[in-house]
C-alpha cells in the first residue's frame, strides 16, 4: 500500500502539492473565518465534592456557578474619597447591567469585608454566568472598555481573574524552527535536502493547527491547545520528514533512480513513521479513559498534529522528491549565503522585535542573487562535497567500542544519573497555576498582587461552603458553622451565611494562604474531614480553588493506571516487533527511569524553585495537574521512535552475523548521528517553548526537552548498548509456542539494498546526517 501510495504521489505531484495548498488555505478559512473557535475549559470532575456544590448552583443560582472574578482599586488618597467612590459605584454600576454578572461592592453592606485594613485597596466580587471562552473574552473587554471610562487621580484599577489574561502565541516558537533549519543544513550539507523536512512541516502545522481550532467547537479544549499542537506537530513532522529524506538519500548514493529512492524510502522509513506516529496517537487515546473534557480536548488536539504531520510526511514529501530528484544534494554558496541571512535576519527580529532584520537579510539574499547572476558567477558554483570518513575513523564507531568494553561501569553511571535526576520526583505535588504566575504586564497579575497585599495571598483563591438541605434555614447552624469556619487554622475570613433559596446557604472563605500552597490544599481536606463534619451542618466545600484540588487529587490517583497500561502496550508491541521477551523488558524500564528523570527537573524547577529564573518563572508552585499525563503519552510515542529506530539495526545486524556483540556497536554505531541529529531538532523546537510566557506550555516544553534529550543520549546511547552487551544471545529469546501465535509486524519494510555496506566503506550508514554530502 505505501509502494502504491509513494508511486502515486510522485508521478502526479502537481495534483498533490496543489490539494495540500488548497487543503491548508480552506481549513484556515473555516477556523478563522467561517466556524471560528470556542476554547474552553470544562473540568467535570466526576464524584467530586466541588462538582456537587457545582451542580447545586447551577440549579439554584446559575451566576454563582460561572466563575468569579475582582474589580481591584488601590487610591492614594484612600477609596472612602468622594472621587473614588463615585468613580468606582458608577463601574459597579454599569458592570452589574451586563448580561449574567453579580456585582457585590465593596461599598455595599455584603461587601464590608472586601476592604483591606491595611492599605488603600478594595475589590468589588463579580459572579459570572458560565459561557463560552471567546464569549468570556468578549465580556472582559466590556468591561474594561467600561473601567477606561474612569479617570481619578492617584486611582488605580485592576482586574482579577483568567477571564482577563491575555493569551498569545507566542514567537518563541519560531526560534526552534529556525533551530532546526541551522541544524538540518549542517547535517544534509542541502538547502533543498533541509527545506524539504521543513516546508512538509509547516503545511501540516498550518493545516493541524487550524483542525485542532475547528475541533474547539464541538470539544472542551483550553485556550492553549493550539500552542501544543503546535509543539508537538513540529517536532515529530521536522523529525518524521527528517528520517524519510534520510532514506531517499541513501537510494540516490547506491544508483537508484529518484522514483524508486523514492518508493524505497517511504516503504521503509515512511513504515516506521507510520509505526511511531500511530503509536503517539494510541498513547494519546489512552487518556480518553480519564472520562475528563478537559483531557480529552488536550489529548484530541495533539492527535490531530501528529495525524497531520504523518500525512504530510506520507503523502507531500514523496511529490516535493519528484520536483527535486538529484537536485537534492547539490548546494551552491548562493543557496547558502542567502540561506544563512535570512535565518540570521530572522533571529535578530525575534529577539529584539524589529522586523527590520528580517527585511535587512531578504535583501541581503536578493542582493546575493543578482550578484551570481551578473558579476559574481562563482556563487553559482556548487559547494564541494566533503569527504566521508569511514566508519571505524568515526566518533560514533569509537564509542560503540567504548561502552562495548565497558558495559558494567556504563550501565552503573547512567542509572545512578538517572535515579539522581529523579530524586525531586518523590516530592511531586499537582495542581494548577493561577494568575500569579502570569507576566507583571498583564492586569490579572497585577490585581493578584494588589490582593495579596492589601489582603493576603488567599483572597486570590476564595473557597465557597455550600449547605444543602433544612440546614440552610436553620440559623443557628449556619452561625454555628460560621464561627466554626473563622476559628480553623488557615482561614483568613469567612463572610456571614448568603441565602440562595430555602434549602441553600452559601458562606465565601478566603484561605490565609495562596491557592497553589499546599497549606490550602490541606485545608480544603481538613475542612472536609474535621471541621464541617463535626458542625453537623453536612456542608460542602467548593469553588474554583478546591475543584482544581480535586481534580489533581482525581488524576494523581489515576496516574499510575495510566502509565501501566501504556508500559504493557509498549512491550506488547515490542515484543512482536522484535521477537524477544527481554528486549521490551529493558525498554520498559529504561522508558520509566527517563521519564522519571525528566519528572525529577520539572519538579526542581517548577515545584522547588531551582534556576526558575533562568527561564521567567516569576513563582514556584506545584506541577500542573494534567502534565505528567501528558508528557507520558508523548514521549513514550517519541521514545518509541527512536527504540525502534535503534533496535531494528541492531536486530538486522545480528539476523546477518548471529554476533550479538558486533551487532550492537555496529547497530549504535550506524544509527547514532540519525538519532542525535532528530533529537536535536526536537529538543531545540520544545525548549524554544519554555522562552513563552505561559507558565503551563513553559513546564511541558521544558519537560518534553529534557526527556527526548535524556531518552536519545543518555538511554539511546549508554544505557540500550550496555544492557544489551551484557545480555548477549539472551536479547533475542523468545519461547517458541509464544513465537509462534505473536503476529508479524515489519516496521522497515524491505530495502531494495541492505543500509549495512551499501555504500563503500560503510559511508552511508554510518555518516549520511553530518556531512555536507557525500561523493557521487
Amino acid at each position: 500500500m505505501l509502494q502504491r501510495l509513494a508511486r502515486t504521489a510522485y508521478r502526479r505531484k502537481w495534483l498533490v502539492v496543489i490539494s495540500w495548498i488548497v487543503a491548508l488555505i480552506g481549513v484556515n478559512v473555516l477556523a478563522n473565518g467561517v466556524i471560528g473557535s470556542d476554547f474552553r475549559t470544562d473540568f467535570n470532575l466526576p464524584d467530586s465534592e466541588s462538582k456537587e456544590v457545582q451542580d447545586l448552583l447551577e440549579e439554584r443560582n446559575p451566576s454563582r456557578a460561572g466563575i468569579t472574578a475582582q474589580v481591584v482599586f488601590e487610591a492614594e488618597q484612600g477609596i472612602d474619597d468622594p472621587a473614588v467612590q463615585d468613580a468606582m459605584e458608577g463601574l459597579f454600576a454599569q458592570i452589574a447591567q451586563l448580561d449574567g454578572v453579580e456585582v457585590t461592592s465593596p461599598y455595599s453592606p455584603e461587601g464590608a469585608g472586601q476592604v483591606s485594613t491595611i492599605a488603600p485597596i478594595a475589590f468589588a466580587e463579580l459572579q459570572v454566568e458560565d459561557r463560552s471562552q471567546e464569549e468570556f473574552t468578549s465580556l472582559a473587554d466590556d468591561i474594561r472598555e467600561l473601567g477606561d471610562e474612569v479617570d481619578v487621580d492617584g486611582l488605580q484599577v485592576e482586574y482579577g481573574s483568567e477571564m482577563f489574561a491575555e493569551f498569545e502565541l507566542p514567537e518563541s516558537e519560531f526560534l526552534g524552527l529556525l533551530a532546526a533549519v541551522i541544524i538540518l543544513l549542517i547535517a544534509f550539507g542541502s538547502v533543498l535536502a533541509m527545506g524539504l523536512p521543513i516546508a512538509t512541516a509547516l503545511l501540516g502545522l498550518g493545516t493541524g493547527v487550524a483542525l485542532v481550532t475547528i475541533a474547539s467547537n464541538f470539544l472542551s479544549m483550553p485556550d492553549f491547545s493550539t500552542q501544543m499542537a503546535a509543539m508537538i506537530g513540529l517536532g515529530v513532522g521536522i523529525d518524521y520528514a527528517l528520517f524519510i529524506v534520510t532514506r531517499y538519500r541513501e537510494g540516490l548514493h547506491v544508483g537508484l533512480d529518484p522514483e524508486t529512492a523514492t518508493v524505497e524510502a517511504i516503504d521503509t522509513s515512511g513504515r516506521a513513521v507510520l509505526f511511531a506516529g500511530s503509536t503517539v496517537i494510541i498513547s494519546l487515546f489512552g487518556m480518553f479513559v480519564m472520562g475528563l473534557a478537559f483531557m480529552n480536548g488536550l489529548a484530541t488536539g495533539a492527535i490531530l498534529a501528529v495525524l497531520a504531520m504523518m500525512l504530510a510526511s506520507l503523502t507531500l514529501l514523496p511529490a516535493l522528491f519528484a520536483f527535486v530528484r538529484e537536485r537534492i544534494d547539490i548546494t551552491t554558496y548562493r543557496g547558502v549565503i542567502g540561506l544563512l541571512a535570512v535565518t540570521a535576519g530572522a533571529l535578530a527580529a525575534l529577539l529584539f522585535g524589529q522586523p527590520a532584520f528580517l527585511l535587512a537579510g531578504v535583501v541581503i539574499l536578493g542582493g546575493v542573487v543578482v550578484a551570481s547572476l551578473t558579476f559574481a558567477e562563482q556563487l553559482r558554483h556548487q559547494i564541494p562535497h566533503r569527504r566521508t570518513h569511514r566508519r571505524e575513523e568515526t566518533f560514533w564507531y569509537r564509542w560503540s567500542r567504548f561502552v562495548q568494553h565497558r558495559p558494567w561501569p556504563a550501565l552503573l553511571v547512567g542509572l545512578a544519573a538517572l535515579l539522581v535526576l529523579a530524586i525531586p520526583l518523590l516530592s511531586i505535588r499537582l495542581g494548577f497555576g493561577d494568575t500569579g504566575n502570569l507576566n507583571a504586564e498583564q492586569t490579572p497579575r497585577r490585581a493578584y498582587d494588589m490582593l495579596a497585599e492589601g489582603f493576603g495571598p488567599g483572597f486570590n483563591g476564595p473557597l465557597i461552603v455550600a449547605v444543602p438541605g433544612a440546614a440552610a434555614a436553620d440559623q443557628e447552624a449556619l452561625t454555628g458553622l460560621t464561627e466554626a469556619l473563622r476559628t480553623t487554622d488557615g482561614v483568613a475570613f469567612a463572610s456571614d451565611p448568603i441565602p440562595v433559596s430555602d434549602d441553600l446557604a452559601l458562606v465565601q472563605l478566603y484561605p490565609q494562604n495562596a491557592p497553589q500552597d499546599q497549606e490550602t490544599t490541606e485545608l480544603v481536606h481538613h475542612l472536609r474531614d474535621d471541621v464541617i463534619p463535626a458542625s453537623g451542618t453536612g456542608a460542602l466545600v467548593g469553588g474554583w480553588t478546591a475543584a482544581g484540588i480535586d481534580f489533581s487529587d482525581y488524576l494523581g490517583d489515576r496516574l499510575p493506571w495510566m502509565i501501566g497500561a501504556v508500559l504493557v502496550l509498549s512491550f506488547l508491541l515490542l515484543m512482536t516487533v522484535f521477537r524477544s521477551l527481554l528486549v521490551p523488558v529493558k525498554a520498559v524500564i529504561l522508558n520509566l527511569l527517563s521519564i522519571g528523570a525528566a519528572y525529577g527537573i520539572v519538579v526542581a524547577v517548577f515545584q522547588w524553585g531551582w534556576m526558575k529564573d533562568v527561564i521567567g518563572v516569576d513563582r514556584s508552585g506545584p506541577v500542573e495537574s494534567w502534565a505528567p499525563m501528558m508528557l507520558f503519552a508523548i514521549v513514550f510515542g517519541l521514545s518509541m521512535d527512536y527504540e525502534v529506530f535503534l533496535l531494528s539495526r541492531i536486530k538486522e545486524e545480528y539476523d546477518r552475523t548471529k554476533d550479538n556483540a558486533t551487532a550492537v556497536a555496529d547497530g549504535l554505531a550506524a544509527t547514532a548521528r540519525v538519532i542525535t541529529a532528530a533529537a536535536l531538532i526536537m529538543v531545540s523546537v520544545f525548549f524554544a517553548f519554555v522562552l513563552g510566557d505561559d507558565r503551563a506550555i513553559k513546564l511541558f516544553g521544558l519537560g518534553l526537552a529534557i526527556a527526548v534529550l535524556i531518552d536519545a543520549t543518555v538511554v539511546r546511547m549508554v544505557l540500550v548498548p550496555a544492557t544489551m552487551e551484557l545480555l548477549g544471545d539472551r536479547n533475542w529469546w523468545l519461547p517458541r509456542w509464544l513465537d509462534r501465535i505473536l503476529p508479524r509486524v515489519n516496521v522497515e519494510g524491505k530495502a531494495h539494498t541492505s543500509a549495512a555496506g551499501a555504500l563503500p566503506d560503510d559511508a552511508l550508514a554510518e555518516g549520511e546526517l553530518v556531512g555536507t554530502g557525500h561523493e557521487r
